[in-house]
């Protein structure tokens, strides 16, 4: 059986066109440590195209430099292109975002961007979409364990006395992270510790875990009550990469609000629906919803949050998270449709992560969502985004053009 890694290196006889293709790609550069980088990734490329015989043209194809990926992508070796389609321009009505923006959006899901491209232009129509960010919050949840549940209740209040004394200790390992609170949450003998952090324009989830095992090293060292029995950095109650009720109580990531009127005629020339019936599906909805235990009674929030998250290099597992919602509308007394979505666990960022790599950067910079300080622009632009896709796809369910508008765009037969 052949070894895994290293690759047998190819002899100068070698007839396969991996060292070829490899030896020709003008833009891994080398020299130096980067050069190192480069030749790693091209002997992955030969063992795996060795190893499967099979040659891999395209993977192997990419514009930046392998080096450039430190920190994001072990083991690299090649790339998995994303289309990107271009919705809008959207109109934003935020306290950040502010204008017409054009919407990157990398998907290969067939009518999604004309989806949204359609409610963008109904929502323009009416004047934009208005956005709030109403909530910023990043946890980490420690447990600490106790022989029974009084130890675990004294302990619960006595991390509520000492939040000031806390505070300094897990903010000293950030200039960014900031303690807002703690929440405390007891269960059988268990004290589970719910850490709230600020976190600037990063998404911050690794920033508060180092800021919260700061903070409970010193609880651990000062703590005079009951023995702490057992200590987990996280019990799962964070609920990270996972939808859960909690984060839509108490938010996770930010909690953005975006909503609009949508005047009735409009909706009735562009969507061919008209408000009451529009608001009756809601009430519909809501009841399968409930029924479903689903986290979001809209349509499809998850579809225009994870096309920006690919093309923005977001981490995209924070779509279970990011993907909960809160749909209401509304007739108006004037006969018009209000449409609000909020989104209480928007998991973003527009630094660190994955923001600055080529493209996806590149389609940050088309959002105008670099540099410091464009984390809640950036989160508003999303939140308008995902109301406009409701509101789409709202409307053709209502209508019944839902599945026509699938087969003319959205099989490859």
């Amino acid at each position: 059986m052949r070894p895994w890694w290293p690759p047998r290196p190819c002899q100068a006889a070698c007839s396969s066109s991996c060292c070829a293709t490899a030896a020709s790609k003008p833009t891994q550069r080398s020299g130096g440590r980067k050069g190192g980088q480069a030749q790693a990734s091209w002997a992955r490329q030969r063992f795996a195209e060795e190893f499967t015989q099979q040659h891999f043209k395209h993977l192997k194809s990419y514009s930046f430099d392998a080096h450039d990926l430190q920190g994001n992508c072990e083991h690299f070796m090649g790339v998995a292109q994303v289309p990107v389609g271009l919705a809008g321009p959207l109109t934003v009505n935020g306290e950040h975002a502010q204008g017409d923006f054009l919407i990157p959006m990398a998907t290969t899901e067939g009518t999604l961007v004309a989806s949204y491209n359609r409610g963008m232009q109904v929502l323009n129509l009416c004047g934009g979409v208005k956005c709030t960010v109403i909530g910023d919050a990043m946890q980490r949840a420690p447990v600490f364990v106790f022989s029974d549940a009084r130890g675990a209740r004294d302990f619960g209040k006595w991390v509520a006395d000492n939040l000031e004394r806390i505070r300094p200790e897990a903010e000293s390992t950030s200039r960014i992270a900031k303690l807002q609170y703690i929440d405390t949450y007891l269960a059988n003998k268990f004290a589970y510790l719910r850490f709230n952090f600020s976190t600037g324009d990063a998404a911050g989830q690794n920033m508060v875990g180092r800021a919260t095992f700061a903070a409970c090293s010193w609880i651990l060292a000062n703590y005079g009550g009951p023995k702490v029995e057992h200590f987990y950095l996280e019990s799962n109650f964070t609920t990270d990469k996972k939808a859960s009720q909690i984060n839509v109580m108490r938010t996770r990531g930010k909690r953005v609000t975006a909503e609009a009127v949508i005047k009735r005629d409009i909706l009735q020339q562009r969507m061919r629906v008209t408000p009451e019936q529009l608001a009756y599906h809601g009430q519909v909805s809501n009841v399968g919803a409930f029924l479903s235990g689903a986290n979001n009674n809209g349509a499809h929030s998850a579809n225009g949050i994870t096309a920006l998250f690919i093309a923005t290099g977001q981490d995209v597992a924070n779509v279970s998270e990011s993907s909960a919602g809160v749909l209401y509308s509304e007739v108006t007394k004037e006969g018009d449709l209000y449409i609000n979505i909020t989104t209480p666990s928007l998991i973003v960022a527009t630094h660190g992560g994955g923001t600055g790599l080529a493209t996806q950067n590149e389609c940050l910079r088309l959002l105008g969502c670099t540099g410091r300080g464009t984390v809640y622009k950036f989160a508003e632009i999303v939140a308008g985004v995902v109301l406009a896709g409701e509101l789409s796809l709202g409307a053709a369910i209502s209508s019944s053009d839902w599945v026509s508008s699938h087969e003319q765009y959205g099989r490859n037969r």
